[in-house]
């Protein structure tokens, strides 16, 4: 029966051709007076040519009989006839030539056979080998369940579906053809009932199993767990039974995807911890900063609260000014540092939305010198903006908190006399640099300036840290897409420079 199903006229006409070819040359070699054993290896070779260029045993055993029978009426005797009269000497022939026939046959075809299944093995361990290294080097699930689709489509020949598994819930699937190009995935009720089948169960449904098989494709599940990580379906060839060694394949491969995708979620999962422990490291420095630079300035207000309300009697006129002044700064200190915590709070939290549009350059500046406190106003504050047309895209507000920090440290920590605030334009980026004569950076703080921890025992009040309105800066301008940083002159004092694009995002041309 199998070989009934092999039988094509192409093979037929080769097996004749390759008959009629060995009777030429068969009568040839009579004519030619070489004896019949001669002839009868010429028969045996045609039956070998037949095997190797018929598929099917049929081929082989037909050319073997028909070889036999084409003999006999060639060139036994009475010639031309199916009788022959040496019984005894052609019976033995004619039983020898069909056996050796047979066998060579049958042994070509074993040949082939494990020729073709070497040849298939290795073309799919070679295919399996590169699906391997593409999930090893995939990036992401979505790469993963792309990598997969296409080499799963190119092992099989046949298309193929991938529905990832999110929250217990199939997901839209990944679909690529035979050809690994996209195509429409099979959405019918049908289809998509077989893939619930294995998102509930595991295993496999569909296509030639006992679950959902009147669906066209075969549903696998990508993992053991259940519910499975994904869903792969298989959309099988007309007539195609996947044999042991396509659905141990199917699994190795679907076994790699599986492994590539508790890799990443690993991966993902021990990222996420650590930037939670460095979150988590992160506020707990930044609560002792806060508890540090709290408890300073309300001490200070507090206890000139308590000389007032005890010996204001006794207090002149000047002393009373000056301790008013005092509990209004430390006050005033307090209110911007709670700002500053809020706004870095809101930006982390993506609660701030930038207000970017073109600002002036200079009206930036002279807002700034505006709201700087009276302390830092004592100071000399040198600007020096290249042009005084200059704009830039920026959110105004945001961008002037950023350089009222800056300046209110150089006043605060540097000791200094003078700032020199410069604007520059590198290329599409506006430069912002505030430096200071002061006594510049501790070494010990300049790798951590930015990170909410840093602390100065330099203040010229003693009051006051630099952490927290640093980290302001810094979550500022990242969100303005640009860079800061800082750093000692080598003449002395401290430069720090933040860089801003030119042209923001929300431009439109």
């Amino acid at each position: 029966m199998e070989g009934a199903l092999t039988l094509s006229w192409r093979d037929m006409g080769r097996t004749a051709g390759i008959l009629c070819a060995a009777s030429l040359v068969g009568l040839l070699f009579y004519k030619a007076g070489i004896t019949e054993a001669n002839i009868v290896t010429v028969y045996l070779l045609a039956v070998l040519c037949t095997a190797l260029a018929t598929d099917g045993r049929v081929y082989g055993i037909s050319a073997a009989v028909a070889s036999v029978l084409v003999f006999n009426y060639l060139f036994t005797v009475p010639r031309f006839t199916l009788k022959f009269n040496d019984v005894s000497r052609y019976s033995v022939t004619f039983l020898v030539m069909f056996i050796a026939a047979c066998i060579t046959s049958t042994l070509t075809m074993r040949v082939k056979t494990q020729a073709r299944q070497a040849a298939r093995k290795a073309h799919r361990s070679e295919v399996l080998l590169e699906t391997s290294q593409a999930l090893q080097r995939a990036e992401g699930e979505q790469q993963i369940f792309t990598a997969a689709a296409e080499h799963l489509s190119r092992l099989l020949r046949a298309g193929v579906s991938l529905y990832p598994v999110r929250d217990g819930a199939l997901q839209p699937p990944l679909v690529c053809d035979a050809q690994g190009t996209e195509a429409a995935p099979c959405t019918t009720e049908r289809e998509l009932r077989a893939a619930r089948t294995v998102l509930r169960c595991g295993g496999q449904a569909g296509a030639r199993t006992a679950a959902c098989p009147d669906a066209e494709c075969l549903y696998l599940a990508v993992g053991a767990s259940v519910p499975p990580l994904a869903v792969a379906g298989v959309a099988l060839r007309k007539g195609h039974i996947p044999d042991d060694f396509d659905r141990n394949l199917m699994a190795a491969l679907l076994n790699e995807c599986a492994l590539a995708l508790e890799k990443e979620r690993i991966a993902r999962e021990k990222s996420d911890a650590e930037l939670q422990a460095q979150q988590e490291q992160l506020r707990a420095n930044l609560l002792r900063t806060i508890s540090h630079d709290l408890r300073t300035p309300l001490t200070s207000i507090s206890g000139n609260a308590g000389v007032l309300m005890e010996n204001s009697s006794v207090l002149d006129e000047a002393k009373k000014q000056r301790l008013y002044a005092d509990i209004y700064d430390d006050s005033m200190w307090l209110v911007q540092l709670v700002e500053n915590l809020l706004s870095i709070t809101r930006m982390e939290n993506g609660q701030v939305n930038l207000r970017i549009q073109p600002e002036l350059i200079q009206d930036i500046f002279d807002d700034v010198l505006a709201h700087l406190d009276h302390d830092a106003a004592r100071h000399t504050i040198v600007t020096n903006v290249a042009d005084d047309l200059l704009m830039a895209d920026m959110d105004a507000q945001l961008i002037e908190q950023v350089l009222v920090n800056l300046m209110e440290n150089a006043v605060i920590h540097g000791g200094t006399s003078r700032i020199d605030v410069t604007l520059s334009q590198q290329g599409g980026d506006a430069v912002f640099t505030v430096a200071d004569n002061g006594r510049g950076i501790p070494l010990h703080l300049l790798n951590k300036l930015f990170d909410g921890a840093a602390r100065s025992d330099r203040s010229s009040d003693g009051k006051r840290s630099m952490g927290i309105g640093l980290s302001v800066c810094r979550t500022v301008v990242l969100a303005h897409g640009g860079t800061i940083r800082g750093e000692n002159k080598k003449d002395g004092g401290a430069c720090f420079t933040v860089t801003l694009p030119m042209k923001g995002d929300d431009d439109e041309d």
